[in-house]
């Protein structure tokens, strides 16, 4: 059963001990939510946690599943159970906490202990029954799974020399940690990642481990001490003498808070405190676990850690079994439920605790076809390339490797200039450059691009770019050009010089830089530039066909197309909300605007897309302005391939975004998805191309 059907329990406060539940539950392929019986709000659950403090694992258990299920809900959580039994699915529990801070106490509750109180099991240790408190975030970054064979871990293990000197939760005094023991502990359950160890690379002090994120893990598996600082959850680093340096919880999260692009799971491992043997547990009574709502408040997606002092045995297991789930499909939630299985015999097994914000649990996925399955078109695209029949339709995404996405640039200025619009419009550049265009002037989002783009380069590659070009007033494509030259000299697959060595004689590309001309001289040819004249009050720079009126493009002389203008000619960029508008009604009236040669590479030969996502404007202007030309329903297109980066909440499911696509290109037009990022789809272009 790969399918799941999602049980959203929402808690709601009404006073210190009585709280509203409000079930919804949906099934796999359909978009109507399904009644349960009595679901019309007035479900109550009566919850005093701190009643049950004193309580072991199965009495807790007990008196919450009184509170919990003892009135009607009990009735309809087991109908959502046969219900998801019937249709042959899982079924995904996601626990939804009022976000007020007076249900905050909700977060100690030890809800894996659930039992029914019909017959007393346990509910939540079913590898069937995926569990997870599931938390929002006002952090409006996507959520992107990572390429399976591209996941990085970062293993944190601190031991401070005078950690003696700490008092531990309800003991004397913290113990010293075996280093050298949880550094194996950790690469035992991280096997098949590309693992990074402080100490190792360097030591475990706060600005060796920020340091680490900012170059993007997405695994981080901590391993040290906890107490509790006036309520304040404090971590037990190291300084440069390896003596204690004590890291607020706030800290950790506000610095969390502010990077390009957050882990994907944070993994608070216990540590030895107290006891030998099998009776070796963790000392801190969990005090960590106060991260996991805070860290997925700030953006991370998924948290485990341990709301318990625990045995090192259950830990061990626990995290072997954890970590071998999420290597098996990348469900994290799942990966949960197998750990919990692993340990469910054992007293602790109810400590570990998943905070997550994702509503899919996947944390990466397999690239190729849709659900993990083998891109089957490779020979089909590489014939039609080798032939000259396949045109590259390039989105913005191409360049997120160099300049980082248009997401993130959208997302900077919201934030800079106090976008005030809904949260959700952050991330659309159109949105927030329109802002800026009124805000400011109509110019200064084109002027805040080139300025943002060349920060940019200049932070990222440095030295690397020579000097006369770090000057402010240096030509922007020099610039670029440079941070490409500087990138590609890195030895990695770039995108640029990948499609350039293809055997097409049309580009037609969204990007609005010179870079794929650049890439395709350095590929030996001779590439002619061309811009979509869409603005009437601009004079535009000569055209090929002026130059030759008889021009047609050849794989030697390739016509690279800008359909959106380039940077450096600010009057041809199609940038704010307005220019989009500006540039379909342009467009619309006159057909001419589009070389002969590009309508017909775009209505008569196989399509490649690479680097866009559906929802974003570039991808609906290109199809309405250039895709609907006489000669497409006659002729149809040999082919359209289009490489999908997968995303939380957006593009997440490969069945409906198929479908979307088949009804956006009509009848007529064969559309095979590549499920993965720009840059895995690129680089299994370059090894199919490269091996014909």
């Amino acid at each position: 059963m790969g399918d799941y059907a999602d049980l959203e329990i929402q808690l709601y406060r009404r006073d210190d001990v009585t709280y509203g539940i409000w079930p919804v539950l949906s099934l796999p392929g359909s978009d109507a939510d399904v009644r349960l019986d009595g679901s019309d709000g007035r479900f109550t659950a009566h919850l005093d946690p701190e009643a049950w403090r004193d309580l072991d694992a199965d009495a807790y258990g007990r008196a919450l599943g009184a509170g919990l299920l003892g009135s009607g809900f009990g009735t309809a959580f087991r109908q959502a159970a046969q219900t998801a039994a019937s249709h042959g699915v899982r079924l995904r529990v996601r626990l939804v906490v009022d976000p007020s801070p007076e249900a905050a106490v909700l977060h100690g509750v030890r809800w894996e202990t659930l039992r029914d109180p019909q017959d007393d099991r346990t509910l939540l240790t079913d590898e069937n029954v995926l569990f997870s408190r599931f938390l929002g975030s006002r952090d409006w970054r996507p959520v992107r799974p990572r390429p399976r064979g591209d996941l990085r871990a970062l293993v944190v293990v601190a031991s401070p020399s005078d950690v003696g000197d700490y008092p531990a939760q309800g003991a004397a005094r913290l113990a010293p940690l075996d280093v050298a023991a949880e550094l194996d502990r950790a690469r035992s359950a991280l096997v098949g990642l590309d693992v990074t160890e402080l100490p190792g690379s360097a030591s475990p002090t706060a600005e060796h481990v920020l340091d680490a994120l900012r170059t993007g893990f997405d695994v981080v598996y901590v391993v040290c001490h906890g107490y509790l600082h006036h309520r304040e959850p404090v971590l037990l680093l190291e300084d440069d003498d390896g003596a204690a340096a004590p890291l607020l919880g706030s800290d950790l999260v506000q610095r969390v808070r502010e990077l390009t692009r957050t882990p994907g799971l944070v993994f608070l491992a216990s540590c030895r405190g107290a006891g030998d043997g099998e009776d070796a547990r963790s000392a801190d009574a969990g005090v960590l676990a106060a991260l996991g709502p805070r860290l997925a408040a700030a953006g991370v997606p998924a948290v485990v850690a341990m709301q318990g002092d625990v045995t090192m045995a259950t830990a061990a297991a626990f995290s072997t079994a954890f970590f071998r789930s999420l290597d098996d499909d990348g469900l994290v939630d799942r990966a949960c439920a197998v750990g919990r299985a692993a340990v469910r015999d054992r007293h602790d097994w109810w400590v570990p605790t998943l905070f997550m914000r994702l509503r899919s649990g996947r944390m990466w996925y397999e690239p190729g076809g849709p659900r993990g399955t083998v891109f089957e078109k490779w020979p089909s695209l590489v014939r039609a390339i080798e032939t000259g029949r396949c045109t590259p339709v390039i989105g913005p995404g191409i360049s997120d490797v160099l300049l980082g996405s248009r997401q993130e640039i959208a997302r900077a200025w919201a934030s800079r200039y106090r976008f005030p619009m809904a949260p959700h419009n952050r991330e659309s550049l159109p949105q927030v450059a329109q802002y800026l265009a009124i805000n400011q002037n109509r110019w200064f989002p084109h002027s805040e691009l080139e300025h943002h783009v060349r920060r940019t380069l200049l932070e990222r590659f440095g030295d690397e770019i020579p000097e006369p070009l770090r000057a402010p007033t240096a030509p922007i494509e020099d610039v670029l050009s440079a941070g490409w030259n500087a990138l590609r000299s890195r030895g990695s697959v770039e995108p640029y010089s990948v499609l350039a060595s293809l055997t097409a004689p049309v580009y037609v590309t969204t990007q609005p830089t010179r870079l794929l001309a650049d890439a395709l001289r350095a590929a030996g040819k001779d590439p002619q530039i061309e811009l979509c004249q869409w603005n009437d009050d601009f004079v535009w720079e000569e055209s090929v066909y002026a130059r030759e009126p008889g021009f047609r493009p050849t794989v030697e002389r390739p016509l690279v197309y800008h359909l959106l203008g380039l940077l450096d000619v600010p009057e041809s960029l199609v940038l704010t909300e307005d220019n989009y508008f500006d540039y379909l009604i342009g467009v619309t009236q006159n057909r001419e605007l589009v070389p002969e040669c590009v309508r017909g590479a775009l209505t008569r030969t196989a399509l490649m897309f690479v680097g866009f996502r559906l929802d974003e404007w570039d991808f609906r202007v290109l199809y309405r302005s250039v895709m609907s030309y006489e000669g497409k329903a006659a002729n149809g297109h040999s082919h359209v391939a289009v490489q999908i980066d997968p995303e939380e909440g957006s593009t997440s499911d490969p069945v409906r975004a198929r479908a979307y696509l088949e009804g956006y290109f009509r009848e007529g037009a064969p559309v095979s998805l590549y499920w993965g990022s720009t840059e895995a789809f690129v680089k299994e272009l370059h090894d199919q191309w490269g091996s014909r």
